[in-house]
């Protein structure tokens, strides 16, 4: 293998072009019209455009990826993970055209791609599986039937794919019908295959899974397991390595299963068995034969690449190493930072990356930089923070400082909340289960009066300092500055308005006074407030008699606050600000956010209740049904099945009913 094309796109793309370039191999690459000015497209330098936005015109298109691969001279095609790379007819299209399929035969993708198949070959090797359907279905009345069988709650599962697609959680019967049909679309769109599987729901088990990797002449070593518990929307949000507070029967079990399987599959390449924790007890999940998004964090604690592994395997050198060779140094964790509001439900952002500031003390995998676009199209992931430490506590405690140090602007993030989750108790403790996430509000609570005040008082100085320099060309300033503000001590008029999340304080000031305190007036309360230089992006507030150190900076139109008093960021805008919005008239549904329109399942004249779903919209891959918050008649349709939509855009109006 000389030339490698890698038929992905963001952070895994980049991933795999730095072990390819350290191998002395050449990485090429596909793009979307969407991704043409994409990082990956920029790092790994020799690209071909595949189609359009949408995965399915580009990134799922094989012939386009095989003539690609073609085009540029590649011997050798890594799917990365998702899209493609769990489908058994793009590994034969790339072998068919003479070409090394970096990953499993096809022969082993068909087997495990069908997840209730794979749950039969893991019971015929002798591991332990779940309950639930072993054969697949496409039909909405034979997958309801098999859930009341099976008895509620259940979880349907796309049988082809992974990454949380095409999965929905049901608890009562009448939810059965949406959710079947919401789990068929999304499992489509995301795999080309509308088919699924029923199991059980376990509420309160853990989620750990078993790095495996084989030669395909039989010979197969694990590379100990992960902890993946800690996630929403059945899509993983921190994973660590190795599992703790793990029996070392269990562990020993996992890690004996996993292989066992593999061995029974003669498994080529590397890939992940994932099982359901609950005590002493596990069953088999599933097999995702291929890289996985958390794959750094074992690579942190035994040392070795686990890209390398795998373009040694398939360049027929096989596997370099035994099990004996295998260890585990230390503890690693890793965090992903995602565009999404998690007090809204973990919902999908779109937008502009203004400024992103990432701590060089981890270990970093990302697929944008600042001004790069994060889009519908793709998942919302902006990058990985992996830190290991000596033991469990000091990866935690490495990872809590990293994203302490992180700054993010221009788009909605989960920063904040990946920020308190490292500091919850059970995670501390190392007692998650696959329901904690979302089992907490995550809510933003409103920033104290003294941080409001500080940062009211940093944001005027800063547009001050730029507009005339005396006083303020510098920190001297601080303690004599003067706003000409009149004679109130605060003003009838606010001088700005600062944004915290969904939230916006009015400010109001006053001229300085004699000992260089600005007078300010925030939500009904007052104070004083003076600034002190302590060094570059530190100062010292003092607010009626309480001090308070502060590091600050201002990026990306955000200013960035951190104190012993919490965290925060802000925005803030001049009172007369006009901001470009779209009208929406009084009854009408807006969209949630930018994103394709599924299906609108209404008309005009139709008469709906409260909660019904007017309009299903396709964001990031995932699905978000739109819902009428009362009861009435649909007045109007704003949109049309396929229409792309903005955030806010009208979708539908509703006019109350007469009593």
């Amino acid at each position: 293998m000389q030339r490698i094309l890698i038929a992905n796109r963001g952070e895994i793309a980049c991933r795999i072009a730095r072990t390819c370039r350290r191998l002395g191999l050449r990485p090429v690459a596909v793009h979307s019209t969407t991704d043409r000015h994409a990082r990956h497209v920029r790092e790994i330098g020799a690209s071909v455009e595949i189609g359009g936005p949408a995965p399915a015109d580009s990134y799922l298109r094989i012939e386009a990826l095989i003539e690609a691969a073609r085009a540029q001279d590649a011997d050798a095609v890594h799917p990365g993970f998702g899209f493609l790379s769990e489908n058994p007819d793009f590994a034969r299209a790339v072998e068919a055209a003479g070409l090394i399929f970096i990953g499993p035969t096809p022969e082993t993708l068909a087997a495990l791609g069908d997840k209730g198949q794979a749950k039969a070959l893991a019971a015929k090797a002798g591991v332990t599986v779940g309950g639930g359907t072993a054969t697949a279905s496409a039909r909405p009345a034979e997958i309801a039937a098999a859930a009341e069988a099976l008895g509620l709650p259940v979880m349907l599962k796309a049988v082809a794919g992974g990454g949380g697609r095409g999965m929905r959680r049901v608890l009562e019967a009448a939810e059965l019908p949406a959710a079947i049909d919401a789990a068929m679309r999304e499992a489509e769109g995301s795999f080309g295959r509308p088919d699924l599987i029923v199991e059980p729901y376990l509420a309160e088990a853990r989620h750990i899974e078993v790095q495996i990797a084989g030669d395909g002449t039989g010979e197969v070593i694990h590379l100990f397991e992960r902890e993946c518990s800690l996630q929403r929307r059945h899509q993983k949000v921190v994973e660590e390595a190795p599992a703790p507070n793990l029996a070392p029967e269990v562990r020993e079990s996992l890690l004996a299963d996993a292989c066992g399987l593999a061995r029974a599959l003669n498994y080529r390449g590397v890939g992940t068995v994932e099982f359901l924790v609950a005590g002493d007890r596990h069953a088999f999940l599933e097999v995702n034969p291929r890289l996985q998004v958390e794959h750094p964090a074992t690579e942190e604690v035994t040392g070795l690449d686990i890209v390398e592994l795998q373009l040694r395997i398939a360049a027929g050198h096989g596997l370099g190493l035994r099990q004996e060779d295998v260890e585990i140094s230390g503890h690693a964790v890793e965090a992903r930072l995602y565009a999404e509001d998690p007090a809204a439900g973990f919902l999908p952002a779109v937008g502009r990356l203004t400024h992103l500031r990432l701590p060089e003390t981890v270990r970093l995998e990302s697929g944008v930089d600042v001004g790069d676009e994060i889009t519908p199209h793709y998942d919302a992931m902006i990058a990985k923070l992996i830190a290991r430490g000596e033991d469990r506590p000091a990866a935690l405690d490495r990872l809590a400082a990293a994203l302490a140090a992180t700054e993010i602007a221009g788009i909605d993030n989960n920063l904040e909340m990946l920020r308190d989750l490292l500091e919850l108790p059970a995670v501390r403790r190392g007692t998650c289960h696959t329901g904690l996430i979302e089992a907490r509000d995550w809510a933003r609570p409103a920033p104290s009066f003294d941080l409001l005040a500080v940062a009211a008082a940093l944001w005027l100085w800063q547009h001050r300092a730029a507009a005339d320099t005396a006083p303020w060309a510098t920190w001297g300033g601080f303690t004599g500055w003067r706003f000409d503000l009149g004679e109130q001590r605060t003003g009838n008029a606010p001088t700005l308005l600062l944004g915290y999340g969904d939230g916006e304080w009015a400010v109001f000031t006053g001229p300085i006074d004699g000992n260089g305190a600005l007078p300010v007036t925030i939500d009904g309360r007052s104070g004083r407030i003076a600034l002190h230089p302590v060094a570059e992006g530190r100062c010292q507030a003092l607010l009626d008699g309480r001090s308070l150190t502060v590091d600050f900076s201002l990026r990306g139109g955000r200013l960035f606050l951190s104190s012993g008093d919490g965290r925060a960021d802000f925005t803030a805008r001049a009172p007369l600000t006009v901001e470009n919005t779209v009208p929406v008239a009084e009854g009408s549904l807006a969209s949630p956010m930018m994103g394709r329109i599924l299906a609108v399942n209404v008309a005009v004249g139709q008469k709906v209740a409260a909660g019904a779903v007017v309009a299903v919209l396709e964001s990031m891959k995932m699905e978000m049904p739109i819902q009428a918050p009362t009861a009435g008649m649909i007045a109007e349709i704003a949109c049309q099945e396929g229409d792309m939509v903005e955030r806010g855009a009208p979708v539908a109006r509703i006019e109350p009913l007469a009593e």
